[in-house]
């Protein structure tokens, strides 16, 4: 592998700040209109992930311009503690030396960061769309491969068509407005993911950090409890993107499984959100759950939007 130790002629690069969140969103939603069609980023988003406590921005982010206009971003942190490193990489089409360079630098900070953890080797995962504005090709020839795939599915929403559900017997929900509630959300949540592709284990206080607790709009966060059971499903949904509704998660624990609670948390928040006034809702889904999950949410009406590859680069730690 070529290593770029130089920008392109003509490419600055420094670290984000905090104070670039704006320009960071409107260079990603530049990105979600080549590839999705849409501008779907929301400066929550992107402010969340500046200002996650485990990112070191001055290592751990690098924002490349040419000359005034941004045209690169990267983002990299590590949530295993050892070898598992993911990084986020958005470069405009026209810009694939840049986006090389890019590569680059955040590869050999992966392997810093597993290094660092003890590790052996860096196995390095990023999200792209199947359609993305990098290149595959070259991406292939740097060693990377995709390893998974996830479904992102939308259904259209009205208040006639979606009304909130009567529960089903011996079945309540909640919303996770007391502490204590959202505290169980995120056990319940832990539990139920635990067996599924990349699961990394978080602490509660990870957690917050990760969904931006602080900003979380918890009436919208909701544990199902099942009578002579106990708390058995959880689903944690958020209203700040722009074109839809959102479900984060959506988990019941194995135990629960069977019973249509996952059916009835779908059908709640088409109920809940339609009444927001909102005429869409979306979430993710891989396509390899073993718990049935991508069948559910088609079975309730839920349609391809579009697709996205998690690709892998698995790099030894020199001695």
């Amino acid at each position: 592998m070529t290593t770029l130790l130089t920008p392109p002629p003509g490419i600055t690069v420094r670290p984000a700040t905090l104070d670039d969140a704006d320009a960071v969103c409107a260079l990603l939603n530049e990105i979600d209109l080549l590839e999705i069609g849409r501008a779907d980023t929301s400066l929550t988003e992107v402010e969340a992930d500046l200002k996650h406590p485990e990112v070191d921005l001055e290592r751990d982010s690098w924002l490349l311009f040419d000359g005034d206009r941004m045209v690169g971003y990267g983002l990299l942190w590590d949530d295993s503690g050892h070898e598992r490193i993911d990084m986020d990489q958005y470069t405009l089409p026209d810009q694939q030396q840049s986006a090389r360079h890019l590569f680059d630098l955040m590869e050999a900070r992966a392997v810093e960061r597993a290094a660092l953890n003890g590790a052996s080797r860096a196995v390095v995962h990023m999200h792209l769309n199947i359609e993305p504005t990098t290149d595959v090709a070259a991406l292939r020839g740097r060693g990377w491969r995709p390893v998974r795939r996830y479904n992102v599915l939308t259904r259209p929403l009205s208040t006639t068509a979606d009304p909130v559900p009567a529960p089903p017997p011996g079945v309540t929900l909640r919303a996770c407005t007391a502490e204590e509630d959202r505290r169980r959300a995120h056990s319940l949540l832990q539990s139920s993911f635990a067996d599924h592709f990349d699961f990394q284990p978080r602490t509660y206080e990870q957690w917050l950090d990760d969904i931006d607790g602080d900003g979380a709009d918890w009436s919208l966060v909701w544990i199902a409890h099942v009578d002579g059971l106990g708390d058995a499903a959880a689903m944690r949904t958020h209203d700040n993107r722009a074109s839809s509704g959102w479900i984060g998660n959506l988990g019941v624990l194995r135990e629960a499984r069977g019973r249509g609670l996952g059916g009835h948390l779908l059908r709640h928040a088409f109920g809940h959100y339609a009444g927001l006034g909102r005429d869409r809702i979306g979430l993710g889904v891989d396509t390899d759950n073993s718990s049935g999950a991508l069948a559910l949410y088609e079975g309730h009406g839920m349609t391809l939007d579009f697709a996205v590859d998690t690709w892998e680069l698995t790099v030894p730690v020199p001695a």
